[in-house]
């Protein structure tokens, strides 16, 4: 199972540097675990840089792998997480959920960079 953080799914949206490294998580939409925090995101991302309509598409991508909502016992589990590896609301909900699948995440955000079950991928230098 994977999880691809937002910052992933915006380079893979993007085309970037890095946006191959992700490709196997998001294209496998049977092992993909979308925590709905990434939703809001990536939409909002896309919306403030590309519009409507292509935040639209964005999200209708990812709504193929399964999307896990924000419960009470997820919220729980995110808070305790964010506590003990000091980690950002959203990040931790990322965390939480990925471990609730037993999931790998897939990032470019430092702040998974020393976690087990993450492969962080550091951001690419934009191109000259």
């Amino acid at each position: 199972m994977n999880v691809v953080d937002s910052s992933a799914w915006l380079s893979w949206f993007s085309g970037d540097a890095n946006a191959d490294r992700f490709s196997r998580p998001i294209e496998n939409v049977d092992t993909l675990i979308v925590p709905s925090i990434t939703i809001t995101e990536v939409f909002k991302c896309i919306f403030r840089q590309r519009g409507e309509d292509m935040a639209l598409v964005a999200i209708a991508h990812m709504e193929q792998g399964k999307i896990v909502p924000l419960d009470n016992l997820l919220a729980t589990d995110a808070a305790l997480y964010g506590i003990e590896h000091k980690l950002p609301l959203a990040d931790s909900i990322i965390f939480a959920t990925a471990q609730k699948y037993g999931a790998v995440i897939w990032t470019q955000d430092a702040d998974f960079k020393s976690l087990e079950g993450v492969r962080y991928f550091p951001r690419a230098a934009p191109s000259q």
